[in-house]
């Protein structure tokens, strides 16, 4: 994986502390990763594991290649990562029956309306068939398209940056396609702001 610039539990004490030390962000990427192995150990029956919201931003420099995935729409076209190119793209990965995708819904869609055709915004759905998750897009008012995402493919092209079963995760691309950022769980509606304008206007 890429060397994260300021993986962190608060993107608001980040701005006003500057970035942290070497040190500090291997000792915050562990913990990510250990609240998330904990949560998959537990054995309860929530269906889904809980990010804390920590963010993760990657220097430009060290974001790698592109990503490459390639996947069915819900609406039955196929859409493919090198297609998306050119623009910034903000990929959330949900499904109904998960608590904070519920609670995040609205947020996004106020987000796609902000930023409208500037950031290319899509879903990933990785457990519904098309009826629940329409239901959902209906009952949330979501103007943008998802994968459906049962089979995995969108999954694994960015299996580096989400944790198998950390649902909700959001990634921002930058217009050539590589990861810029990811959010484990629900997401603060401000710092997503603040990471697609940051692509917006790149």
């Amino acid at each position: 994986m890429p060397s994260p610039i300021s993986p962190r539990f608060s993107r608001k004490q980040a701005l006003s502390l500057g970035l942290l030390g070497g040190a500090a962000l291997l000792t915050a990427c562990s913990s990510d990763e250990d609240s998330l192995a904990a949560q998959a150990n537990a054995g309860d029956s929530k269906g889904y594991i809980a990010g804390d919201g920590s963010v993760t931003e990657y220097a430009e420099a060290e974001r790698g290649e592109p990503v490459e995935f390639e996947n069915e729409l819900f609406d039955g076209s196929t859409l493919s990562a090198a297609s998306l190119r050119g623009k910034p793209v903000m990929l959330n990965f949900w499904y109904a029956g998960c608590a904070p995708c519920r609670s995040e819904a609205p947020d996004l869609n106020s987000l796609h309306q902000t930023f409208g055709d500037k950031i290319t915004f899509l879903g990933a759905n990785v457990r519904d068939e098309k009826g629940t998750a329409e239901a959902f897009e209906k009952n949330f008012g979501v103007e943008y398209p998802s994968y459906r995402d049962l089979n995995g493919k969108v999954l694994l092209g960015l299996s580096k940056y989400v944790p198998a079963q950390a649902v909700p995760t959001t990634v921002v691309l930058d217009a050539q396609g590589r990861v810029a950022a990811r959010i484990l769980g629900q997401i603060d509606p401000s710092i997503l702001r603040t990471i697609l304008e940051e692509q917006a206007n790149a």
